[in-house]
């Protein structure tokens, strides 16, 4: 389809700018089983340098969106596992919300069902949440003897410490409207409908914004918290010189002062 991967786990949907991956597994609430990390991660590799794509949905078939690790998995390593190898898995899996937090397109995470554990951290390294008023959301991993381990810094990043510890230790399950009110998700829908109807306002507001200037911006944002303020100030001019200096950033200036749209804008 268009140079994206052939995956199994996923349903690929390209439509115009706009690609939708699902996760196909509903009936067993759309784990994030090793064959659909590993597509993910596939996926993501695939994105990397596609400035044609400019906004990825992730979703779940069937109303489900995603209920985390894959704990039949976790059972059978935890039975007759080896560390070494269990601390391959959980590394596989911080590529894994790395790769999604990184991509240089805008992510809206659609939420339906329920986002628990891993699916909660998953939502977290989304740009823009969706969610149906009555979806779950939870991170129930200290009720069954294990930790938020990998997706950890990624809710504090969305939720900030206060909130995060709250979550990870005492594990409540949020409403939708719990989840509007801590900050984890931006919006609210009755159904189905109302979703795709949410989804399709965000793609309309990328789509008057300059691809490459959302990548670059995405990449300052998420450097910044690891440079001192010398650094966050030299980044970013740098950065402001390089955007004002490009195709965008020449056409945007221009067609701003020309009263007409960019040539990037879609309708």
């Amino acid at each position: 389809m268009l140079g994206l991967p052939d995956v199994t786990a996923l349903d690929l949907e390209l439509d115009g700018y706009w690609l939708t991956a699902w996760f196909n597994e509903p009936d067993s609430r759309n784990p994030l089983t090793q064959a659909r990390v590993k597509d993910l991660l596939t996926l993501c590799a695939a994105l990397e340098d596609r400035r044609d794509i400019r906004g990825v949905t992730f979703r779940g078939r069937d109303g489900v969106f995603c209920a985390g690790g894959d704990l039949k998995s976790f059972q059978s390593e935890g039975q007759g596992g080896r560390h070494e190898d269990i601390v391959t898995l959980s590394l596989t899996a911080a590529r894994l919300y790395d790769a999604v937090n990184a991509l240089p397109q805008i992510t809206v995470m659609a939420v339906e069902g329920a986002a628990m554990a891993g699916g909660f951290g998953f939502v977290c390294v989304g740009d823009v949440v969706l969610a149906e008023s009555n979806a779950r959301f939870g991170l129930p991993e200290t009720m069954i003897g294990l930790t938020p381990a990998q997706i950890s810094p990624f809710v504090v990043q969305r939720l900030g410490r206060r909130e995060a510890r709250r979550l990870m230790l005492l594990a409540p399950t949020l409403s939708g409207q719990d989840a509007v009110d801590i900050g984890l998700v931006d919006g609210l829908v009755s159904n189905a409908a109302e979703m795709d109807a949410a989804i399709d306002d965000v793609r309309r507001q990328v789509g008057r914004c300059a691809p490459g200037a959302i990548a670059e911006t995405k990449r300052l944002i998420l450097s910044l918290p690891e440079l001192s303020r010398e650094e966050q100030t030299q980044a970013a001019a740098d950065l402001f010189a390089g955007r004002l200096l490009s195709d965008e950033g020449r056409e945007g200036v221009a067609s701003f002062l020309e009263k007409r749209s960019p040539n990037w804008r879609e309708t």
